[in-house]
């Protein structure tokens, strides 16, 4: 899930159906793309850093919890 992405659309006003139609891209390929199921392309992420006035990187970084990944080795919480 990209939540910075989610974040500027609420910022803007913008749903993402009319953002997808500004983009030239089919709405579920949209929410696709909102919701981390499907990697937008290098053009596609900067248009859209474009059209919503924000930085790439930031627009485009994951939630923590998805870095990790199975067979990932995680340290125990020590208290």
């Amino acid at each position: 899930m990209y939540p910075n992405l989610k974040l500027q659309l609420w910022k803007c006003g913008l749903r993402q159906n009319h953002v997808a139609k500004l983009l030239g891209i089919d709405a579920t390929t949209m929410s696709r793309i909102v919701n981390g199921i499907r990697e937008p392309g290098p053009e596609l992420r900067n248009s859209m850093a474009i059209l919503l006035r924000c930085d790439v990187v930031w627009l485009f970084e994951r939630q923590v919890e998805e870095k990790i990944q199975i067979g990932d080795t995680v340290e125990p919480l020590v208290e």
